[in-house]
């Protein structure tokens, strides 16, 4: 017989474990009664049923699971083993058992029943995780308790807000009221504060009563990496746009509004890769900001007067990865037309600025340099919009032309002297600024960036549309358009892809398959020049005053018709000789040319 067998008697569910053997005799524990280990005839156990280690946990109703090192559950199990390890050798012999159990007791100042106890509960399932506490199951919430928790969950875990005194209201109002509404036996506000604050969990407390963007973007554990986590080099960007604290006039002193500041931010360097300021968003601003990205920011300065050397602000490429949000101009087709380029474009859930810090902490750090030096100059102070607080358009005084100066003072000291604190090249010695960690990496690596021409990428992110080629030219938004060696195409027809320019109808551009954009020249002369919105009023005037004026075209139609057939009516018709046609011609030319002098008096 094999050591550590089971032994299950039907008769009496009693299982039994071998332990040891001699001769015919055998030492058994009884795994159902839990006592200790005698010494049997083998042949009282034969005749029962061998069980495996499983069933014998299904039987029991004991399932262990795995203990995690270290952890409190493995240290107490290893202290509980120790206690009985000196037992199992000398399991078989009572004597010395007893013996042992008595000095062990002794030692741990623990009784001689829990040295037992541990002892046997090891033996009947021979594993030492045997030995962990059992673990409580989850008391079982009492009707008070229940009642607690849903008016909680009903009351105050919700976007209402209510304090935990309207939520006790609440619930004694629906669950504690007769029909009389006269209140029953009910717990107390204590113990309603009581049950709050052992079930509170903050998370459910914030995304409940503030919503889930609200918990991410303000309370959320912060515990990325940073940068790292979205960049491991220079060529990804982020995008976004704002409002600028400060009103500004126009050349004739009139106030014109707050401009729009549309940015690049590199997000491994904090570079500034390019800006745009302007009066209207959109793909106008996104297409200002794309053209400046790929200038040479050098010239660009020296249009403002300011001179700096190349390695200040040396970034006149695309990024290949764009990191935006869900906003209307970035979820538009034309800024999806970048990936023709080879652009990646990732876009973040709405209102998830903590996605974006990058180019967030641009726009804080940009509006904290200028805002101080600009007060009483049209800033917009703390208190906007408050009651009783000042009118800051009226003091406005700069131009969008002399802001942008201002701005671009900013970004240059953004790039070139603020302190970048975890920098990434502290251990090659860099200095902490943008340009020193973007000019580092552009020395090694400039796979990570696109060069395109403002030309090209203006042209790739024009508006597309359909264009149809007829005999009469290439049609495209109810315009016509040539090529003189398409001539193949205006015969055969077919449709195809094309980008044009709202702002300029004078030309579109063909889109071949292999990518390459060519040029065709408006046939509708009168439209040279004009933009899109005005032909398409143009067209929808001409449209309207055809069919006002449909009617009157019919009538006439049919009042022609009716003419013409009085005069054929007075008409006769005879045998006709068609001999002498040239003869009589000429005859009817001399009476007609003296009936012109006869009349004019020639």
């Amino acid at each position: 017989m094999k050591n550590k067998s089971l032994f299950y008697n039907p008769k009496t569910k009693e299982i039994f474990r071998v332990l040891d053997s001699k001769e015919s005799e055998v030492l058994v524990i009884n795994c159902t009664k839990k006592q200790m280990p005698y010494w049997t005839d083998f042949d009282s156990i034969s005749s029962y049923h061998l069980i495996t280690e499983d069933e014998l946990q299904d039987i029991t109703d004991t399932h262990f699971q795995e203990l995690t090192v270290p952890s409190k559950e493995y240290k107490y199990v290893q202290e509980r083993f120790s206690m009985i390890s000196n037992i199992i050798p000398v399991i078989g012999n009572k004597n010395k058992r007893t013996q042992m159990i008595r000095i062990i007791s002794e030692t741990n100042n623990c009784s001689k029943q829990t040295i037992k106890n541990i002892l046997c509960q090891y033996l009947i399932y021979q594993n030492i995780v045997a030995l962990a506490p059992r673990k409580n199951n989850e008391k079982e919430l009492t009707k008070d308790e229940k009642n607690m928790r849903w008016a909680l969950n009903k009351f105050f875990y919700t976007k209402n807000k209510n304090s935990l005194s309207t939520a006790y209201v609440m619930m004694l109002k629906e669950k504690y009221t007769d029909e009389y509404n006269n209140l029953l036996p009910h717990p107390t506000i204590h113990q309603f504060r009581y049950f709050y604050r052992k079930t509170k969990k903050m998370e459910t407390y914030y995304i409940s009563r503030d919503g889930i963007k609200d918990y991410q973007r303000n309370h959320r554990p912060l515990l990325g990496e940073g940068i790292r986590t979205v960049a491991n080099s220079i060529g990804t960007a982020m995008l976004d746009s704002t409002i600028c604290d400060i009103y500004l006039i126009n050349e004739k002193q009139e106030l014109i509004g707050r401009p729009l500041m549309t940015a690049c931010i590199d997000v491994y360097s904090g570079l500034c890769c390019g800006y745009s300021l302007t009066w209207e968003g959109g793909m106008y601003s996104l297409r200002s900001l794309m053209l400046n990205v790929v200038t040479n920011k050098k010239e660009h300065c020296k249009k403002f007067g300011i001179n700096i050397e190349e390695s200040d602000w040396n970034c006149c490429q695309l990024p290949t990865t764009l990191v935006t949000d869900k906003g209307s101009e970035y979820a538009s087709e034309n800024f999806e037309q970048l990936t023709d380029l080879g652009v990646s474009i990732i876009n973040l859930p709405a209102y998830r600025p903590e996605l974006k810090g990058s180019v967030e902490k641009f726009f804080d750090i940009i509006q904290s340099l200028y805002k101080p030096q600009l007060l009483g100059k049209g800033v917009i102070e703390t208190d906007f919009r408050e009651r009783g607080a000042h009118d800051y358009r009226k003091d406005a005084c700069l131009t969008l032309e002399q802001f942008e100066k201002i701005i671009l003072y900013c970004i240059i000291y953004y790039n070139t002297q603020r302190i970048i604190k975890n920098s990434p090249l502290i251990e090659q010695n860099i200095p902490p600024h943008s340009c020193n960690i973007w000019n580092y990496y552009l020395t090694y690596n400039n796979d990570s960036l696109i060069s395109i021409s403002p030309q090209n990428l203006l042209l790739c992110l024009l508006p597309r549309t359909k264009g149809v080629f007829k005999r009469n030219g290439l049609n495209v938004n109810n315009l016509r358009y040539k090529h003189k060696t398409y001539t193949e195409m205006y015969l055969v027809g077919g449709d195809v892809i094309v980008a044009y320019n709202p702002e300029d109808v004078s030309y579109i551009w063909l889109i071949e398959e292999n990518g390459t954009y060519v040029k065709f020249e408006l046939i509708n002369s009168q439209f040279c020049g004009k933009n899109l919105l005005f032909v398409e009023k143009y067209m929808k005037s001409s449209k309207r005053l055809i069919a006002e004026n449909a009617n009157d075209n019919l009538q006439a139609k049919v009042i022609l018709s009716k003419d013409i057939d009085f005069i054929i009516s007075e008409s006769t018709h005879s045998n006709i000789s068609t001999k002498n046609i040239r003869k009589n011609r000429q005859k009817e030319q001399k009476l007609t040319h003296k009936d012109f002098v006869k009349e004019y008096e020639l």
